[in-house]
């Protein structure tokens, strides 16, 4: 099994020069229809609280991969009063679209409902025929303070580089698999540029010298975290999305992160990470 151990023993004796990447085909597809969809979708559940909003915007048969959401959109509808109870809001901080899915990267208020009072989630949508048709999301409490004073949603929104889709897909694909599933962990420096690397998970402060403190306190006490699957990778532009299940603290995860590129290089990452429950309101996996 190819851990990201291997990860952090390369990442603390590291040393080397970054290189940009050559790319190939884009994604120029026109997003806005699906992205205001999601938007409408988004507010007729945490703004109007309005089952006439969600039979508008959502299909019947909705497949839900949030554990705790019976799949269907009736189970979500029968939600709705609770969230208007207690004031759940959402606000959206980026969003992009890769075909006929949608990523948006949230957070949330008076969510005790989904674990906290204050949570951070990306939500993914895949469209279908103009409405809403199924859901992937990971949660993560909101950090007040984190190792690099960023919090987990500022930095750069902008949609840029549409042309360098496939691009920095295809970067972010063999950067998963050298560095984060382990079959290459020397070429850390290949990936992430060492001149400037915003980090916003809470717990790793910026650079490549951020990395090598949190991994190696990590790895000191045994409770590194493993990478085993990559299921997607959505992207668009500059920004680049991975949907990834492993382990941490012994338990199934899923990880989420999220890449800015630029020349080649990532230059920023969010993520959200989320233990896999044992058991679910539906058959469907979080994945």
């Amino acid at each position: 099994m190819k851990t990201i151990y291997i990860f952090a023993t390369a990442l603390l004796l590291t040393v080397g020069c970054n290189r940009s990447r050559i790319g190939s085909k884009a994604n120029t597809s026109d997003s806005s229809n699906a992205i205001r969809l999601v938007s409408k979708g988004l507010n007729a559940v945490f703004r109007d609280y309005s089952p006439a909003g969600m039979e508008k915007y959502f299909t019947e048969n909705y497949i839900q991969h949030n554990p705790g959401i019976p799949t269907g959109r009736a189970p979500l509808i029968g939600f709705l009063p609770a969230l208007k109870e207690a004031g759940t809001t959402q606000k959206t901080h980026r969003v992009f679209q890769d075909g006929d899915f949608v990523v948006t990267h949230n957070t949330y208020d008076n969510a005790q409902a989904f674990g906290a009072k204050e949570i951070v989630t990306f939500d993914v949508f895949r469209v279908e025929k103009g409405r809403l048709a199924e859901h992937w999301d990971a949660i993560q409490p909101r950090v007040v303070t984190t190792q690099s004073g960023r919090s987990q949603v500022d930095g750069p929104k902008e949609v840029k580089d549409l042309a360098k889709t496939e691009e920095n897909k295809a970067l972010i694909k063999v950067f998963m698999s050298d560095i984060l599933l382990g079959e290459n962990p020397q070429k850390l420096t290949d990936y992430i540029s060492a001149e400037t690397y915003h980090q916003h998970n809470p717990g790793i402060g910026d650079g490549l010298a951020g990395l090598q403190a949190a991994f190696g306190a990590l790895a000191a006490k045994n409770d590194m975290f493993v990478y085993h699957k990559v299921h997607k990778i959505l992207g668009q532009g500059n920004f680049v999305l991975t949907m990834s299940e492993g382990e941490w603290h012994g338990k199934p995860h899923a990880f989420y992160d999220l890449f800015r590129i630029e020349s080649g290089l990532l230059v920023e990452h969010w993520d959200v990470i989320q233990e896999i429950p044992a058991e679910m309101a539906h058959e469907n996996g979080m994945f």
